[in-house]
This record gives C-alpha cells, sequence and structure tokens, in this order.
C-alpha cells in the first residue's frame, strides 16, 4: 500500500508538471521581470507590465513569431499590461509601398483583454490600435465615428485621446484568433479622414492589452511577423 501510495504521488507531480503554465515549456527565453526585454530578427519583445494593480505576469518566447504570456492579474479595471512584439519602421506615409501583418493566437475564453496592434505614427503623437478580439469587460477610448471595410478587415472606428496622444481604434466587428491586415490600407484611410497628413510610420506592435486574467490565463501566439517596403 506504502508503494502504491508513492506510485500515485509521483504520478500526480508529473501530472502537475504537465499543466504548468506554457511559460514553463519556453526552450528559448523567458522572464518575470516587469520590462523584460528580448530582441530577435529584428523585433523586440517586452513584457511590458505597466498598469496598477498588476498582478504576476511571464513572457516566454521561441522567436519573435512564436510567444506568449501567462498572466495572473486581478478582477479589477484597469490595463494591467501590455505584452507585445514590436517591429521599427521610421518610413514616411508617402513611401510606404506595402505594410502587411499576419497573425495566429490561441488566446482563453475568459479574463479581460484584447488581442490588439498597436501602431504609432510621428514617434507617439498618432496611436493606430487595431482591436482584433475581444473578451469581458474592456473598450476603446473616444467616441464612435463610424463602421468602416478596410485593410480587410470591417470595424468600428472610434477617435479620442489618453491625454497625452491621439489614438485611432479600430475594433473589429467580430473575433478573429488569426488573420492577415493591411496596415498601410489603414493609415491611408485615416488620412483620407483629415485626421492626419503624411506621418512616418513610427513602430508596429503586436500583442495583449490584458485587463484582468484571475487565477492565470495563458495568451499564446502560434505565429506572427510584419512586413514593410
Amino acid at each position: 500500500m506504502r508503494r502504491l501510495r508513492i506510485a500515485l504521488s509521483t504520478l500526480f507531480a508529473a501530472a502537475l508538471l504537465f499543466v504548468a503554465p506554457q511559460a514553463a515549456h519556453a526552450a528559448t527565453w523567458s522572464s518575470s521581470d516587469q520590462w523584460a526585454t528580448w530582441t530577435n530578427g529584428g523585433y523586440t519583445l517586452y513584457n511590458n507590465i505597466w498598469g496598477s494593480g498588476a498582478g504576476a505576469q511571464t513572457i516566454w518566447a521561441n522567436s519573435y513569431s512564436n510567444w506568449g504570456v501567462w498572466a495572473n492579474h486581478p478582477n479589477t479595471s484597469g490595463v494591467k499590461s501590455y505584452p507585445n512584439a514590436s517591429k521599427s519602421v521610421n518610413v514616411a506615409l508617402s513611401s510606404l509601398k506595402t505594410a502587411t501583418s499576419s497573425f495566429n493566437v490561441t488566446v482563453p475564453s475568459s479574463g479581460a483583454y484584447t488581442t490588439a496592434y498597436d501602431i504609432w505614427a510621428n514617434g507617439t503623437t498618432y496611436e493606430i490600435m487595431l482591436w482584433m478580439n475581444k473578451t469581458g469587460a474592456v473598450g476603446p477610448l473616444g467616441t464612435l465615428q463610424t463602421t468602416a471595410t478596410v485593410g480587410g478587415h470591417t470595424w468600428s472606428v472610434y477617435s479620442g485621446s489618453n491625454g497625452s496622444n491621439a489614438v485611432y481604434s479600430f475594433v473589429r466587428t467580430s473575433n478573429t484568433s488569426s488573420g492577415t491586415v493591411d496596415i498601410l490600407a489603414i493609415m491611408k484611410w485615416i488620412q483620407s479622414k483629415g485626421w492626419y497628413s503624411n506621418v512616418t510610420l513610427s513602430t508596429i506592435q503586436f500583442g495583449y492589452e490584458i485587463t484582468s486574467s484571475s487565477g492565470g490565463l495563458d495568451f499564446v501566439t502560434n505565429s506572427y511577423s510584419a512586413t514593410t517596403s
């Protein structure tokens, strides 16, 4: 009987290891530091736990294209973090021929978060957010301007400010966990509205804007890339 108990305990411990957070399986890099960064393939990954009242979060990566986080943020309001993969571009809109991105993610069915692009123009003067999917009590800044089909998707478009910069939020009218986005088409659409002129596309970021993930949730980027020319 004692031997059986030892064997069962061993099996239970093995089972716990098997269901451990995805971060434990990172082959290349992982960190729980608030501002942890890792550079790979021309991209920089950021853990970026920036909001007040945040809990624990671990970022892991096998490459810029395959990465994720395990996050345990309390069920309170306010964004806690935006772990992301960032690529610097720094090319004027008039000089860009292409700016596209593709992604495939696995995200939880609970919590409060959005899978989002954060695109910056003229440094940090203009912020363009593309919400590809959202769950829970989250919403964009500003007021609803229109519904538009542009860049390969249909969006509810909001305009507002966070007090430091203008924010244009494109909230997809239905959730998706994979797809391709024509970023250049969206930026030119904004320009056609007169919301800015010939700006410089400074940075493309893609990640998870997490408000709550109580108990610990996994956010996995199965594949991702951003291409400009």
